[in-house]
């Protein structure tokens, strides 16, 4: 009796614990369930962008760089003889005319040098007279074999001698009279006179440091400026055919413009250090705003390209592919498109190779795509710039698509190679 009491508690118990294994066993397996479960995938959201058209048009191509005004004529006066300098016949900062009075030095001496040669000569022409007047005599007397041979020739002799001592003083007569100019200075060419480098009651000598004054030309002027030798070649060559390149001048910040002139001269070297040649460009600057030795920006239209392949500038981008953009595929996705690029203005830039007109490029909100992400266009705009209004967002979206679909075909061959590279150009972009 008591063995069969001790026997039945035992059973229960080891149905309690087989109970809970079974319990313990169902819930594992509901657990493991539940985090085995993956998350249903979730597709991204398109990406709102802005893109545009590549479209044909004009592009200039301007070269830019710094200039200095540089005046076609920078003359210091300085005496020609040595004196006392009397007076000063200019002020300062003065326009004068080619020949105008400037500046006189004392010509009491050279005066007097000339009174002194002139007597000289008086002196000389009497003997040149008189021995002129003995060759006449002997001349008669030798033919009549009245004097010697010899007489009659030295006489011949001292008369030359005599023309020649007037010739002399005749020089000198004119040396002086020079000197006596050279007293009296003179504007040697148009300009605008400096300060005064030279008070009046100094003495200066011929050719003294630092000169009377200096006179520039204001205009017309030039602006010297440097291209690189690899620009060298289009500018000769539109040079060569007789065309005229027009050179924009700016103010040193860029902020204005001052005036337009154009290109006349190239040099003949080449400078070896930094590799470019310098041109020369005329301005009337009748206005005068180009000063001497001024700083200015230069821009050189060299030639205009018609008919290219315009984008906006921002559509470009740059990263491991190297110049790319996002062009729009047909299914609204984009594609990491490689483009070879040309000149910008700033606002445009043209794309020699790699996009034709009509495809579509996203402008704006680049920095979270990646190749064959999706997108959604805000507006189509032309490549210049005019704004689409915000009420035709939905139909330029579907224009964008539609015009992307005869790009994709097109362009279907630089899609493997993007895809390739589209890691990298979202890590660039991002």
């Amino acid at each position: 009796m008591s063995e069969a009491v001790s026997t039945q508690p035992k059973r229960s118990r080891v149905r309690i614990i087989l109970v809970a294994v079974i319990v313990l066993a169902l819930v594992a397996l509901v657990v493991m369930h539940i985090l085995g479960q993956k998350k249903p995938a979730r597709g991204a959201a398109p990406q709102v962008v802005t893109v545009a058209n590549a479209t044909l048009g004009s592009m200039p191509v301007t070269l830019s760089e710094l200039g200095t005004v540089t005046p076609t004529a920078t003359v210091t006066v300085l005496p020609q003889l040595s004196g006392y300098l009397t007076e000063v016949g200019y002020q300062e900062g003065q326009d004068v005319k080619k020949g105008q009075f400037l500046a006189q030095i004392d010509p009491r001496q050279y005066e007097i040098d000339l009174q002194q040669a002139q007597a000289a000569l008086a002196k000389d022409k009497a003997s040149l007279a008189q021995a002129r007047s003995d060759l006449a005599r002997f001349e008669q007397l030798n033919e009549h074999k009245s004097i010697a041979e010899q007489t009659f020739v030295d006489q011949q002799f001292l008369v030359q001698q005599d023309e020649a001592t007037v010739k002399s003083d005749q020089a000198n007569i004119a040396q002086f009279q020079l000197d006596l100019a050279y007293c009296h200075i003179t504007a040697p060419v148009s300009g605008r006179v400096g300060l005064r480098l030279v008070d009046p009651g100094n003495y200066v000598t011929a050719s003294s440091s630092p000169g009377i004054v200096v006179i520039t030309t204001m205009k017309p002027t030039t602006v010297q400026f440097t291209v690189p030798q690899d620009s060298l070649a289009a500018v000769l060559q539109r040079m060569g055919s007789g065309a005229s390149l027009p050179v924009t001048a700016f103010s040193s910040d860029n902020s204005k413009q001052i005036a337009v002139g154009t290109l006349y001269a190239a040099s003949n070297q080449m400078a070896t250090a930094t590799g470019t040649v310098t041109l020369r460009a005329t301005f009337a600057n009748d206005d005068e705003v180009l000063f001497p030795n001024e700083f200015v920006n230069v821009k050189l239209l060299v030639d205009t390209m018609q008919n290219a392949v315009l984008v906006p500038t921002p559509a470009v981008q740059t990263g491991a592919p190297g110049d790319y953009v996002y062009l729009v595929n047909a299914n609204n996705t984009v594609s990491v498109h490689k483009v070879t690029l040309g000149p910008s203005d700033g606002k445009n830039t043209v794309i020699t190779a790699g996009l034709s007109a009509g495809n579509i490029v996203v402008t704006d909100g680049t920095d979270r795509l990646s190749d064959g992400a999706p997108i959604k266009a805000a507006a189509a705009k032309p490549a210049s710039g005019s704004a689409a209004s915000a009420s035709d967002a939905d139909s330029s979206s579907a224009a964008a698509a539609g015009a992307a679909s005869g790009a994709h075909g097109h362009h279907k061959h630089g899609q493997s190679g993007a895809s390739g590279a589209s890691a990298a150009s979202a890590d660039a972009a991002s």
